[in-house]
C-alpha cells in the first residue's frame, strides 16, 4: 500500500479489517517496525479520537510522532495556484508539503470541507495538493469527503460483533443542530459497499448523498421500514449534497431505544462525537444494543494495521 486515502488504495479492505482485529490482540508485536521513523500529522480541523488513535499506533510501532496544527502552529497556507499572496497567507502548501514530507516517513492530514462550495470540496483541494507535492506516504486522516480511517474501523467493529455471516447493516441518518459533512457516510458506503452485506442507507428526502460513493447500496426513505430486522445500525449526521450544506429539520429521526426494538436486537454505532438526545437518545446510547466505545476503541488497531503496511511497503 503506497498511501491511504481511500478504500481504493486498499486492495483487500476485508482483509485489512480482520489484521486489524489481530493487532487489537498483540498491539506491541511490531514494536520496532517504526524505530528511527517519523509521522506527521497535519491537523487543518479538531480532532480526538484520530488525533490519539494515530498517535498511539504510531508509539506502538516504535514510530515518532510530529504533529501540527495549521490554525495555530504555523504559517497559514495558501491554497490557490498562481495566487498573488500580497494578503494574509504568508506560505503556499505547494511549497510547504515537500518541505514537511522531507522530515517524515508519513504524512497524516486531516482537512474538512467549507460545506459551501461543493466542487471545490468534492475536488479535495487540500488532500490532492499533498498527494501530489509529498515526498513519502499519505494517510488521511478525514477529508472533504471520506474518511476511510473511521471506515476501517467500523467495518473492523461490525466484522467482531456479527452473528451472521451476511448482516442487515443500515446507515441511517439523524437531526443535528450544524450542518455536517458527508464524510462519514460517504466513506461507510463505499466500504459496505465493497463487503457481501445487506446494506441499507434511510434518510429523508433531500438527503441523497452523492452516487459516487453510494452506488449500489439500497436506499430507503422510510426509517422504519429500513429498521426492521437490521443486526447493526449506523447513526450519522450530514447535510445536504444536493442543496450543498444545507442542514434540513426532521427532529422525529433521532434514534432511540423504542426504534432499536424494531431491529434484531441491533448493535448500535456511532462515530462520536455525539449530541446526546439531539442525534440518539440517552436511552439507545446507554443501553445494551450500544457499541461506541468498542467502535472508538478500534480505530487504534485500525490505524496500526494501516501504518504496519505503509511501512512495510517501505522496506
Amino acid at each position: 500500500m503506497q498511501n491511504f486515502t481511500s478504500i481504493d488504495d486498499v486492495g483487500d479492505p476485508m482483509s485489512l479489517a480482520h489484521r486489524a482485529l489481530a493487532i487489537k490482540k498483540q498491539p506491541f508485536k511490531n514494536n520496532r517496525l517504526g524505530e528511527n521513523r517519523v509521522l506527521g500529522m497535519v491537523f487543518f480541523n479538531a480532532s480526538l479520537r484520530t488525533r490519539m488513535s494515530t498517535t498511539r499506533a504510531a508509539y506502538n510501532l516504535g514510530m515518532k510522532v510530529i504533529t501540527l496544527n495549521v490554525t495555530s502552529d504555523s504559517w497559514q497556507l495558501e491554497l490557490e495556484d498562481g495566487a498573488v499572496m500580497d494578503q494574509g497567507k504568508a506560505e503556499h502548501i505547494k511549497d510547504a508539503i515537500p518541505v514537511m514530507s522531507s522530515y517524515c516517513d508519513v504524512l497524516a492530514v486531516r482537512a474538512f470541507p467549507t460545506l459551501k462550495d461543493k466542487e471545490k470540496d468534492y475536488k479535495e483541494e487540500v488532500l490532492s495538493a499533498f498527494l501530489k507535492h509529498s515526498r513519502c506516504p499519505l494517510i488521511n486522516l478525514e477529508s472533504a469527503t471520506l474518511h476511510p480511517l473511521q471506515s476501517l474501523a467500523d467495518l473492523a467493529t461490525i466484522e467482531s460483533y456479527k452473528m451472521v455471516e451476511r448482516p442487515r447493516v443500515v446507515l441511517t441518518w439523524a437531526p443535528h443542530v450544524s450542518p455536517l459533512p458527508q464524510s462519514v457516510a460517504n466513506s461507510f458506503a463505499q466500504w459496505m459497499n465493497h463487503t457481501d452485506y445487506d446494506f441499507t442507507i434511510t434518510h429523508p428526502k433531500g438527503l441523497e448523498l452523492s452516487e459516487q460513493f453510494v452506488s449500489g447500496a439500497n436506499v430507503e426513505f422510510s426509517q422504519e421500514k429500513a429498521l426492521q430486522n437490521a443486526d447493526f445500525v449506523y447513526v450519522k449526521n450530514w447535510s445536504s449534497y444536493e442543496d450543498y450544506g444545507k442542514v434540513i429539520a426532521a427532529p422525529d429521526w433521532i434514534m432511540n431505544k423504542k426504534k432499536l426494538e424494531r431491529t434484531n436486537q441491533a448493535k448500535l454505532m456511532h462515530c462520536l462525537p455525539v449530541r446526546r438526545n439531539v442525534v440518539i437518545a440517552d436511552d439507545a446510547l446507554d443501553s445494551d444494543h450500544s457499541i461506541i466505545y468498542e467502535q472508538a476503541e478500534n480505530r487504534l488497531c485500525s490505524a496500526q494495521a494501516v501504518l504496519e503496511s505503509l511501512l512495510k511497503d517501505q522496506d
